[in-house]
This record gives C-alpha cells, structure tokens and sequence, in this order.
C-alpha cells in the first residue's frame, strides 16, 4: 500500500503559486512555491513525522515557527534556521508578516518503513523529539537536489530522489549505523510472554506484529531482539515448537505419521518427514525407533 500522509491545518492569506508532489517508498515530498497576504498562518499536525525545510523566501519579514498560540517562537530564516524537524501528532503553529514568497519542501515519512528499509527500528525518543529551526549545510544541499528532481519534467529513476530523500532523513535524524550499536536481548517478561505465545499457537501462522504487540516493541526491533535472547528467529523457534509436539506424539502414542503430520500442521506426511529429516537430521519413524531402542 503506497504511503498517503494525513495533515489537519487551517491557513489564511496563502496562494499556492505552484505545488509539486513525489511519493517514493514511504516517502512523500512536497514542493511548496506560496505568495503569502499581508499575513499569513496557520495550525498544523501531521499524523507522521515530518520534516519542513524553508529553501527561499523574499520580503523583509520571516515566518514565526511556534508550538503554541501563545508561544513566543523563533524566526525561520534561510540562511541560519531553515529546518524543523515536527514530530508526528505534533501540533505547530506559523505566523508570517512582511514575506512576500516563500518556497519550501515537507518531507513526510512513514517511521516503520524506513525502519524496515535501514533493518533497525528509528529510536523512539529522536522520532518524538521535535527539532525546530536549525541549520545544516548537508541536509540543505540534499534538499535543494530534491527539489530540483521533484519539479524536474523528466524526473530520473526513482531510486535517485528515494536515495536523496532517505538520506535526509538519516542525517536529520542521525540514525547511526547498525553494527556500531550492540543488539539488546528482550527483557525476560518479554521472552517469556512471546515464547509462551508460539508454542501455545504454534500450530498456526503467526504473525510477527502479533509478537511486536505482545512486547511492545516494533516488528524488527522485536525480531532483532528476539534472535539475540534465543540464537533463533522467530519463526524458527516456532518450527521447533511444532516438531516438539510431533516427537511427544511419536514416543506417547501409536498414532500412524500421517495422524501426526495433520495433528502438528503439516500439509501431509511427506512434508511432515521432510520437514523432521531437515531439522533434526532423520526421518520421523527412525527418530521413534532410536527413542524405544
């Protein structure tokens, strides 16, 4: 499902001269050209965080970027604070007297997206940490590049403004690498309730946000976490789970492989003895022969 960001405003005293939009992998980008009256304003929250970077403006005035209606704010100013970083559900309000023009780009972003995309949840607290009106030569230069190739009429492969825009965002948000960050196992509840889960529902899909929402914690935090508690990954412990009750029923029953293989979710006995030889490195009825030697 493409990415569709959700914004609650109410403005007065702007003309869009023109609006220019690209949507990439949970990625949208707004171009914004705006004449603005003798004011100009306005309230706003997003429903994802997002990322609003003022590129030209003309007049003598500057926009008042403030988190409340009685908040004295900041001025945004292209040269020293063009860029704030605006959690999601966070409310802004802007107000702008003396600016002629002015033109900008929002980036909104899908958090668990891009979490997917880099293999590593964003860390909450810099997702919920607002940034507002600072500057940063490099974040600028990806701006003005992604601007060119939002309004571009022949715009290149997508890889190009995805690439640009995602590497906005890891600089805005520093988002380190990886590997440099040890792996923290799951809190002992957490192990426990997520293995208690599969094995009671191991004979069924389960669903990794199932086990997200059991923790708390997002699907690749969870997932990364949950190898590190266990050597395994979630779905292979729950392949263990299904073949620990296939052997209580080879060694506590006479039940044919058949039986078993439908009993511990298997599509039939061949994928049953398939299945068994490859993990356990014989087949069902010799693995039963072994245990009653």
């Amino acid at each position: 499902m493409t990415f569709q960001p959700r914004m609650q405003n109410r403005i007065e005293g702007f003309a869009v001269g023109s609006l220019h939009r690209r949507a990439w992998n949970g990625i949208v980008a707004d171009l914004w050209d705006v004449e603005c009256g003798a004011y100009a304003g306005g309230h706003y929250v997003a429903r994802d965080p997002r990322l609003f970077i003022l590129l030209d403006h003309s007049g003598s005035g500057r926009p008042m970027i403030k988190r409340s209606p009685n908040d004295g704010g900041g001025q945004q100013d292209r040269r020293v604070s063009p860029i704030s970083y605006v959690p999601a559900e966070m409310e802004l309000w802007v107000d702008i007297q003396g600016v002629e023009r002015l033109r900008h780009l929002d980036l909104h972003f899908d958090a668990n997206s891009i979490g997917r995309r880099l293999m590593d949840e964003i860390d909450p607290d810099r997702l919920n940490h607002a940034n507002l009106l600072f500057a940063d030569a490099g974040i600028m230069s990806l701006a003005e590049l992604i601007a060119a190739e939002i309004s571009n009429p022949t715009p290149l492969h997508d890889l190009y403004g995805d690439s640009l825009c995602l590497a906005l965002i890891i600089s805005a948000l520093k988002i380190e690498k990886t590997n440099t960050r040890k792996r923290s196992a799951l809190a002992p509840w957490q192990l426990r309730r997520a293995t208690e889960f599969i094995d009671a529902n191991c004979l069924r899909g389960i669903r990794l946000e199932e086990l997200a929402e059991l923790t708390g914690l997002s699907q690749s935090h969870f997932s990364h976490s949950f190898k590190v508690s266990t050597g395994m990954a979630p779905h292979q412990w729950q392949m263990k789970a299904r073949l620990d009750k296939a052997k209580a029923l080879l060694t506590g029953s006479d039940h044919a492989l058949t039986t078993i293989a439908a009993e511990t979710g298997f599509a039939d006995q061949a994928h049953f003895t398939r299945v068994f030889r490859q993990h356990i490195g014989t087949t069902p009825a010799r693995w039963k022969r072994a245990q009653t030697a």
